[in-house]
C-alpha cells in the first residue's frame, strides 16, 4: 500500500481519497476505520459546570455507586460515559485497565507493589493507593516486563 500526504493550506480539515483497483476487505476496514472516528474528548462536571478534561492531566477514572469519576490534580470530576465507553477514548498506551471498576493513567503511577500475593498494589502521584484484580494482574505484568 501506498500513503501519500500532500499540505495544503486551502484544506480546512484533512480529506482522505482512496485510490483503487477493486473494493477489497482491506479497503473496507479503511473505510470503516475513518468514518468511525470517535471524538477522543472527555468532559466532567465539577461545581455545576462542565469542564474539558485533557487527558495528561487525568490521573485515574473509576465507577463507583453507578457513577463514573475521573480524578486530576484539580479535583474529581462526574463522568457521564460508562467506563468501557472512556476507554474507548483513552490513548492506549497511556492508560490501563487495572480491574472492572477502574482505569489507571500509568504516566500518573508512583510504583507498583508486588509484595501482595495474587494481586499488585498501585501508588498514584496524588497518594491514592488502589489494587488491581487477580484477573487484570497477567496484562500489567506483561506491560511491565515482568
Amino acid at each position: 500500500m501506498q500513503v501519500e500526504v500532500k499540505i495544503d493550506a486551502s484544506y480546512s480539515e484533512p480529506k482522505v481519497i482512496i485510490l483503487t483497483a477493486s473494493m477489497t476487505e482491506a479497503v473496507n476496514r479503511i473505510v470503516s476505520e475513518l468514518s468511525q472516528s470517535i471524538p477522543k474528548i472527555i468532559s466532567g462536571s465539577k461545581d455545576g459546570k462542565i469542564e474539558v478534561i485533557a487527558q495528561d492531566d487525568l490521573i485515574r477514572i473509576y465507577a463507583n455507586t453507578g457513577k463514573v469519576f475521573a480524578v486530576t490534580s484539580k479535583g474529581e470530576y462526574t463522568v457521564r460515559f460508562r467506563l468501557y465507553e472512556i476507554s474507548e477514548r483513552l490513548d492506549s498506551e497511556q492508560f490501563v485497565r487495572i480491574s472492572n471498576s477502574e482505569i489507571v493513567n500509568l504516566k500518573k503511577v508512583k510504583n507498583f507493589d508486588l509484595s501482595f500475593t495474587g494481586t499488585i498494589c498501585v501508588e498514584l502521584t496524588d497518594g491514592t493507593k488502589t489494587y488491581v484484580s487477580r484477573r487484570y494482574v497477567p496484562k500489567i505484568k506483561q506491560i511491565l516486563g515482568i
